[in-house]
């Protein structure tokens, strides 16, 4: 049998009791802990912003906890060493210094009644600008700019595009029957609660052009899947047959839907257009077939399964036939999730009495255990395939944990005031 999680969240027996994309502020915003950083940091100076000291220092505040929450650089004193994107930088100082690198940037009004947020980087050692650029924003939306600075710093030196800009869901309980489903910033400020509820919320899950959340609601009596337009609040539902409706997944063009029903008897997995219309049985075995996820190519799904015995992850093609096993260390592998490349499985593994997450390199089928902690659940990629973020238990409180997909670099996510879980991170978007 399945254990209590995976019914959970297979079939998706849960209520929302009242739904509306209302946008308000949160009460309460995810703070961040690090808890671990890569081996080979890179050496990074980033000056204070010159400017409007109280605009400029926001500014300067995001770019420098964006790079350094990444764990991938050593942040290097500036004190004492003022100088904007139009300054010439004092190499020398700054090499004593130990910098590699430089950020140096001002901000100031844009002439339309908006704020021009400018920066430039240096490469310290050939004594040459590497990049600069200009972002033009409300002061409301200072720390966005902040972001994209933030992500362009972290392109150019990394080589990978950076996800400061991005978004993440997730679900807050607070007291013994309010539900939030949230949305925030990846460094979880600027939180929105985009649904309230006196029963819980599973299973969001974002399509892939980042305007759209589906997910299972109870509102009225009976599982049902919906996708509900973040910029509009409209709804529409897409699965709701008798028995359970639940575990949506969205296929990476944002046409079509994996969802599990058991309308014709037990979990089996279908594939439904995301209007709702043209639903299609993908999997016709006994037992409990849940948590479908597309391939990053969209040709094939993964999916738990304990067709075998005990839940494992399988493998089929978007058109049916004969599943193939993923997993086989261990007796307990569940809730699959495929990298943005294709390359990685990551996936909730049963080890020692506790339930961590783990990853598998597709290609040569290595499996690396990346959490010390027992209760992990939920995973979900980071848009560039470098963190993984979860749900996991913390001195019995639940919390989000981000992991790289080495295990080097870790991050804790948690509000005071409530359990977080149900994470979600949102695609790349233009």
């Amino acid at each position: 049998m399945l254990r209590p999680l995976l019914k959970l969240r297979g079939l998706s027996l849960i209520a929302f009791s009242t739904l509306a994309l209302l946008q308000t502020p949160a009460q309460a915003e995810l703070t961040i802990e690090i808890t671990g950083a890569g081996a080979n940091r890179i050496p990074l100076a980033i000056a204070e912003f010159g400017g409007d000291a109280g605009v400029a220092r926001v500014l300067t505040s995001v770019v420098r906890s964006d790079l350094e929450r990444s764990g991938l650089f050593k942040l290097i004193d500036t004190t004492g060493a003022a100088m904007t994107e139009s300054t010439t930088p004092g190499y020398a100082d700054l090499k004593n210094r130990g910098a590699d690198a430089l950020a140096a940037g001002s901000i100031g009004p844009s002439g339309d009644g908006r704020q021009e947020a400018r920066y430039r980087l240096y490469d310290v050692n050939k004594q040459s600008a590497l990049a600069g650029a200009a972002f033009v924003a409300s002061t409301p939306m200072l720390r966005a700019a902040g972001h994209r600075i933030a992500d362009a710093i972290y392109e150019k030196l990394v080589g990978e595009p950076g996800i400061f800009s991005t978004r993440i869901a997730y679900v807050v309980k607070s007291g013994a029957n309010r539900y939030e489903l949230h949305i925030a910033d990846a460094d979880g400020q600027n939180a929105q609660a985009a649904l309230k509820s006196r029963e819980p919320i599973i299973s969001p899950t974002w399509s892939p052009d980042g305007g759209r959340l589906a997910y299972v609601s109870f509102e009225n009596k009976k599982p049902v899947v919906y996708v509900h337009s973040l910029a509009s609040g409209q709804r529409i539902v897409v699965a709701n047959f008798k028995g359970s409706n639940s575990a949506p997944a969205w296929s990476p063009d944002g046409r079509k839907l994996a969802v599990v029903l058991s309308k014709d008897g037990g979990s089996q997995i279908f594939i439904v257009n995301a209007d709702g219309s043209g639903v299609q049985r993908l999997t016709a075995s006994s037992g409990i077939n849940t948590e479908p996820f597309y391939a990053a190519d969209g040709q094939s799904i993964y999916f738990t399964s304990d067709r075998g015995g005990s839940p494992q992850i399988y493998r089929t093609g978007v058109s049916g036939g004969d599943a193939q096993r993923i997993t086989f260390d261990g007796s307990y592998n569940v809730s699959p999730r495929i990298s943005p490349d294709g390359k990685t499985l990551a996936f909730i593994s049963r080890r020692e009495s506790g339930f961590r997450l783990a990853v598998m390199d597709l290609g040569s089928k290595q499996v690396q255990i990346l959490t010390d902690s027992s209760k992990d659940e939920s995973p979900t990629f980071a848009p560039n395939g470098r963190m993984i973020l979860i749900a996991t238990e913390i001195g019995g409180r639940g919390v989000l944990s981000a992991v790289s997909i080495d295990g080097r670099i870790k991050q804790r996510l948690s509000i005071p005031a409530g359990d977080v879980r149900e994470p979600a991170w949102a695609p790349f978007t233009n």
